[in-house]
């Protein structure tokens, strides 16, 4: 059966919950990516920041993106499915929580993201046509 660890993308590039959204910004322009893991300083897993968040609660906001902190805009726990976790708790994830990038840990370390694009490169159609109808309702 198709692990978690099977379909991720290996290379999961943090911010840290200290540096500011404009360095996570250029971080994440420099990585042609969306999103980045917000990490502690004890390398746990605080938040998901996207470009929309950075977008919507920093600069429509009226806020200087040289001093908010990225830990500023981790909201509640961070949703993560497990390494050993199978495509359809992957599936059940995303949908219950309407979300398209998973980060996955094995114990409390952060080991990669299963995007949407790896769960439609790896599972059938038919699994990830329904996936991409329940988080594109909201």
């Amino acid at each position: 059966m198709t692990k978690a660890r099977d379909i991720m993308t290996a290379v999961a590039t943090c911010i840290g919950a200290n540096e500011t959204v404009l360095e996570a910004a250029k971080k994440m322009a420099e990585l042609k990516v969306g999103s980045l893991p917000i990490c502690g300083t004890d390398d746990r897993l605080k938040g998901m920041l996207t470009d929309r968040d950075i977008v919507v609660n920093v600069l429509a906001a009226g806020k200087d993106p040289a001093t908010v902190k990225a830990g500023d805009l981790a909201q509640g726990e961070a949703v993560t499915i497990g390494a050993d976790d199978d495509a359809a708790e992957i599936l059940r994830t995303m949908s219950l929580h309407q979300i398209r990038r998973l980060p996955v840990i094995d114990g409390h370390t952060l080991v990669g993201i299963v995007a949407l694009a790896d769960v439609a490169r790896a599972l059938p159609d038919t699994n990830v046509g329904d996936l991409l109808e329940t988080i594109s309702l909201n």
